[in-house]
């Protein structure tokens, strides 16, 4: 079958959906090439499978993405959902919006993904669920702002992974910053400050594709348990 609306061979008939498709491979893999041309920012290879093996130890019911784009990391991370589970992910860019919805249909996975229009602090400061596990890869001069919103709404035992954090490797390079990416630098070492700061999460720092933060967020008793063994050894 040909056409726009076709829905890609290698998904089968009922779609993408329970089926985890690897980078490089049918409907993914014509995305990738969409990007390349169209100099669309997705997630490289390395970051994806690392999504992948994260998602099969988490199982998440319910995902939040933060930067859609064309929809990449969301059919990506459809695959790794438990059973029932859904993904809401936010673009503020309306061609992209367009876009990703496109792919998602054809991906056959319009019930399992919505995608929200809208700036991305406007959005999560609406949103009333929680979620296991939340992907963010928007702006990356505005992850300080969206930190707060974003452990708010991200479950105890909950991952947070956040992409590009060594952007280019001038997060942590220690060489001088030319000024056009002074702003995006300095906020970005101020990212991960408060992620290593923030007494919620155990946080690593990954030399994974342009850097990842995989950032754990304790439960309450985990919290209390460690306050409890602070106090005895004082």
């Amino acid at each position: 079958m040909t056409g726009p609306e076709r829905i890609d061979a290698s998904c089968g008939a009922d779609g993408c959906g329970g089926k985890i498709l690897k980078p490089g491979e049918g409907l993914l893999k014509e995305m990738e090439q969409y990007a390349a041309r169209n100099y669309v920012p997705i997630v490289n290879r390395d970051t994806a499978e690392l999504l992948i093996v994260l998602g099969r130890l988490i199982k998440p019911v319910r995902i939040l993405e933060v930067g859609t784009a064309i929809g990449y990391s969301a059919i990506l991370l459809s695959g790794i959902l438990a059973p029932g589970g859904r993904i809401d992910t936010i673009e503020r860019d309306e061609d992209m919006v367009l876009k990703a919805h496109e792919y998602i249909r054809r991906a056959g996975l319009a019930d399992t993904i919505a995608v929200i229009a809208g700036e991305a602090s406007e959005v999560l400061a609406c949103l009333d669920k929680t979620y296991d596990m939340i992907f963010l890869d928007a702006a990356k001069g505005q992850y300080p702002a969206f930190l707060p919103e974003c452990l708010r709404l991200l479950k105890g035992g909950g991952l947070l992974v956040s992409d590009n954090v060594l952007f280019m490797g001038m997060v942590d390079s220690g060489e001088p910053v030319g000024r056009k990416k002074r702003t995006i630098v300095n906020n970005m070492r101020t990212y991960l400050d408060m992620l290593r700061s923030d007494p919620s999460l155990d946080t690593c720092i990954l030399p994974v594709g342009d850097g990842v933060a995989l950032s754990y967020k304790r439960m309450e008793t985990e919290m209390d348990d460690e306050q409890g063994q602070n106090s005895q050894e004082t």
